[in-house]
């Protein structure tokens, strides 16, 4: 399983592994960016399928940061959301997740890397059935 649906799964409150048949993933590639035989695409990273009714990551997460020992702001920092859900944040793991998600920036420059793949999460998981507040999908 890809680290995108590890954190998927953690985010919709640790419900059940979703089998890969019933997976969806939503990868947006910027038109800005040149396409290249090079470059071509790895398959979607698996994601679970979207719940039946929206649930509310929101308040699931807040509930979470409520009861961790330090400050995590899920909202703003892919490294925090990582944290809570109880992943490794460290940079070598959100560079993989930026490889899985076709991140075509510099991995170097963690700071904007870190911006864009919280946006990236953010939108996947509003994708996938998730209630989030709109400003963090936009």
């Amino acid at each position: 399983m890809g680290l995108l649906a590890t954190i998927m799964n953690k985010v919709f409150g640790g419900k059940a592994e979703t089998p890969a048949s019933e997976v969806k993933c939503v990868i947006e590639v910027s038109p800005a960016a040149p396409a290249t035989e090079a470059a071509a695409p790895e398959a979607p990273a698996a994601v679970p399928a979207p719940p039946a009714e929206p649930f509310d990551v929101a308040a699931y997460l807040d509930g979470l940061a409520a009861k961790a020992g330090e400050k995590l702001d899920w909202k703003v920092s892919i490294v925090d959301l990582m944290k809570l859900v109880g992943m490794d944040s460290s940079l070598s793991a959100r560079k993989e997740l930026a490889k899985e998600l076709h991140y075509s920036g510099d991995t170097a420059d963690s700071a904007k890397m870190n911006v864009w793949l919280h946006k990236q999460v953010m939108q996947q998981i509003a994708s996938n059935g998730g209630k989030l507040p709109g400003h963090l999908t936009a």
